[in-house]
């Protein structure tokens, strides 16, 4: 019998496909728990979402994925999915949760979903040392937060419309794993935002003053430091990473 090397790679490959499109599933569950005001399990099945997400890409780049499945585009895979957990399930979350009140929370739903899908037609939303150029869809850090730190919902409101807005402009924001400079500082931030999210959805969402601030502080340098850095460049003359790259790498 015969081993027919190259259809075993094909057939390995397409399961690291498979393993994406889990994510949509995992989107399913968070989308229902959210529906039904579950929103610990919600922000647990996108936490899983966010699993998958983070180790499809570097198996996909071992296997080779782009070249023994040409004709199955893993980037198009990842945007579906990543539209819905990153964006409409936040929204959808975040429309029942009353954290804003009515009829805000309408408006702000609907703010998050559609700069959401304009951001993905985007095609300079990446820079060339790997920042997202202008807010990205990563609403379901930043919905997390709120409804971890529990903001009035006049200053919950206004941050979301903030960050919308910001959708629009060329401000830098942080990719915490692509991104170079700064990294083991940007990704031990990271991993402590993540530990206090994880604290905090095992607190029920409703978590001690120490969690709350540790989320406000790692989320405002996570947020802020793209935009601080960029102000440094243009201070000291350098224009490093202006030049924009494709949409398919977006939030991935």
């Amino acid at each position: 019998m015969n081993f027919d090397l190259t259809r075993f790679e094909q057939w390995r490959a397409f399961l690291v496909h498979i393993l994406t499109a889990t994510g949509a599933f995992f989107a399913f569950l968070s989308l229902i728990a959210a529906g039904e005001g579950r929103f610990v399990d919600c922000f647990l099945w996108l936490g899983v979402g966010l699993f998958v997400d983070g180790i499809d890409g570097p198996i996909a780049r071992k296997f080779d994925i782009k070249r023994r499945l040409p004709n199955w585009s893993g980037d198009m895979l990842d945007s579906v999915i990543d539209y819905s957990t990153f964006s409409l399930i936040p929204a959808v979350a975040l429309y029942h949760s009353g954290i804003i009140g009515r009829p805000l929370s309408f408006v702000a739903a609907a703010l998050i979903v559609i700069t959401s899908a304009i951001y993905y037609a985007d095609l300079r939303m990446k820079t060339k040392d790997n920042f997202f150029r202008g807010f990205p869809v990563c609403w379901n850090m930043l919905v997390f937060t709120l409804f971890a730190i529990h903001p009035n919902e006049l200053t919950a409101f206004v941050f979301v419309a903030l960050c919308a807005f910001a959708t629009f402009l060329p401000i830098k924001f942080l990719h915490p794993v692509r991104v170079t400079r700064l990294r083991p500082l940007n990704l031990t931030v990271f991993a402590l935002w993540s530990l206090l999210g994880i604290v905090a959805l095992f607190q029920s969402l409703e978590p001690s003053f120490a969690v709350k601030a540790g989320l406000v502080v790692t989320g405002l340098y996570l947020f802020a430091i793209g935009g601080v850095l960029q102000v440094y460049d243009r201070i000291r003359g350098r224009n490093d990473g202006e030049d924009e790259t494709i949409h398919s790498e977006a939030n991935s």
